[in-house]
């Protein structure tokens, strides 16, 4: 429990109050301490201070009669019983900003705020914008872009398309497509490279979002590299593909814009193209469409994410946008 000094607890809730709920304020808190894993942060969303905050998570565990969260260093840790009633406190919140968009402002759920990785956007969405635009003719779309993990309620995202292994547990996430890499490098770099330990002797490049990219890839490939030091990460795929233009490294490259640019000599893959082909799925990152139980509810939301589902992505292709 929260706090140095045990307190006398109040009645615990318990299936007898059937209408008795904690205090609105107290799940409130908890919902912000959650979704940021700190009371500090919670407390600057909240504008109380960390103290108030800790008081309003003390009141709920008495009022409930469980511990929801123990110090841990600096920081907390959620309970099992704080982690299963997040699921719910987080579901009831998401219902009451449906019910007060829709009584107060009926025209907003006429927009569709829609964020894709830049990538997907370049390479998949940009060409099929003129039948992403009929699927929802009477919706304002409102298209962004960001790298860092979205999130959906901070952000004001109805649904986004996010780079990834689909591991997201608060959200509802669907796989549009794998994307599989292709080991490259500069050609004049190749010649260092003719077998998989090779690799260990140049720079790696990877994405920022993921430090499990590299491992996997090894492993699949017998190198045994228990610690990467010579590694760089990117923030995007157009990022990590110039530094590999550039020499600094070993890149992994996304298939269509690998094929681009081994065909014009730019790059090579010294280990051959289909050398990661057979990687268990499970270690294949791809693109992951997310939304929300309650954002389906809204019709063009709902459309526009059916549309984005049936879609074949595969097929879809853009000129090289470097």
């Amino acid at each position: 429990m929260i706090g140095s000094a045990a307190k006398e607890p109040v009645k615990a809730w318990n299936m007898a109050d059937r209408f008795r709920l904690p205090p609105l304020n107290s799940l409130r808190v908890f919902h912000a301490v959650v979704r940021h894993r700190s009371l500090r942060e919670a407390a600057e969303e909240l504008y109380v201070s960390p103290q108030a905050v800790g008081q309003q998570i003390r009141l709920l565990e008495e009022a409930l009669g469980v511990v929801l969260m123990e110090r841990e260093g600096r920081g907390i840790r959620l309970t099992e019983k704080a982690i299963t009633l997040s699921h719910y406190v987080n579901a009831g919140f998401e219902e009451f900003e449906e019910g007060i968009r829709r009584v107060t402002g009926p025209r907003e759920r006429d927009r569709i705020n829609l964020n894709v990785s830049p990538y997907f956007g370049t390479r998949y969405l940009m060409p099929r914008l003129g039948a992403f635009r009929t699927a929802v003719p009477d919706a304002e779309i409102g298209l962004t872009t960001m790298i860092d993990l979205v999130d959906l309620e901070r952000d004001q995202i109805d649904v986004a398309v996010q780079w990834g292994y689909g591991e997201r547990k608060d959200v509802q996430s669907h796989l549009l497509m794998r994307d599989p890499k292709i080991i490259c490098c500069r050609p004049e770099m190749a010649e260092r490279l003719t077998r998989p330990a090779d690799i260990l002797q140049f720079n790696l490049l990877q994405p920022a979002r993921s430090k499990r990219l590299w491992p996997d890839i090894l492993r699949f490939l017998g190198v045994d590299a228990p610690q990467l030091d010579r590694s760089l990460t990117f923030d995007d795929a157009a990022t990590m593909r110039r530094a590999t233009y550039q020499g600094l490294g070993v890149g992994l490259i996304s298939v269509l814009d690998a094929q681009e640019d081994i065909a014009s000599g730019k790059l090579v893959a010294p280990l051959g193209s289909n050398v990661l082909d057979g990687m268990p799925p499970e270690n294949v990152p791809g693109f992951y469409l997310i939304t929300t139980k309650t954002r389906l509810r809204a019709k063009h939301v709902a459309a526009l994410h059916r549309w984005l589902l049936e879609q074949d992505w595969q097929e879809a292709q853009a000129p090289d946008s470097l």
